[in-house]
């Protein structure tokens, strides 16, 4: 079964940035976990899948993200579903860490021979070709260009159904990171906050999209 080229951009065209939720629809179990689900199966560098996504349900952490995260606060609490997206800490990725031969050992099923082979690949990707090792910083900011593969992939999914969403970036990073850690949702050595959105159904409809004109942002290189 394929899907038309029109009705994948229709789906584009009827995604926005949703500033208002309708506080009395909700998406169904089914729908939410669809879209949960596109998250889960989004590619990922060496397919190390270097996230967690939290679905809030919880009013005082709702309350707590409303009250510090200036993007979310008209969202978090009329929304059908918030999630918040976290990566892994640099110090979990490393090569010779426990995560990397877990994920190629017990989810890729690489046999052992294989598995240092590929495990050398990947230490000099990290080492050498970005030089992640060398700066923490760098290496969050690999992990979070993952993340929004999968949070993008949701947008998306979510349009195709006929559901809203909003990507949120605004909040202070390090005072949310902690806030939420201090609630005990994760530990601070393991996961940091990348991203937060909001799911569920408009109350208005939004303004015309607009976008540059394509030749404007595609160059053809020959």
């Amino acid at each position: 079964m394929t899907i038309s080229k029109q009705q994948i951009l229709d789906a584009y065209h009827f995604r926005h940035a949703c500033k208002q939720y309708d506080p009395s629809k909700k998406i169904s179990d089914e729908d939410f976990r669809f879209i949960l689900e596109t998250a889960r199966l989004s590619p990922s560098s060496f397919g190390f899948e270097p996230w967690k996504f939290l679905v809030i349900e919880n009013q005082h952490i709702k309350e707590l993200i409303r009250d510090n995260a200036w993007g979310a606060k008209d969202k978090v609490m009329d929304c059908s579903h918030f999630v918040v997206i976290l990566v892994r800490q640099p110090q979990t990725l490393l090569a010779d860490g426990d995560y990397v031969p877990h994920m190629m050992r017990d989810v890729h099923h690489i046999p052992e021979d294989a598995l240092k082979l590929r495990q050398g690949f990947y230490r000099n990707f990290t080492e050498k070709d970005f030089a992640l090792t060398e700066n923490p910083v760098a290496f969050y900011n690999w992990a979070c260009r993952q993340s929004y593969i999968a949070l993008g992939n949701m947008l998306t999914s979510a349009a195709m159904i006929g559901i809203d969403s909003t990507p949120i970036e605004g909040f202070p990073l390090e005072k949310m990171n902690d806030l939420l850690v201090a609630e005990g949702l994760y530990k601070a050595d393991e996961y940091k906050l990348s991203v937060m959105a909001a799911f569920g159904y408009r109350l208005n409809e939004p303004r015309e999209k607009t976008r540059q004109a394509f030749d404007e942002v595609v160059e053809w290189v020959k």
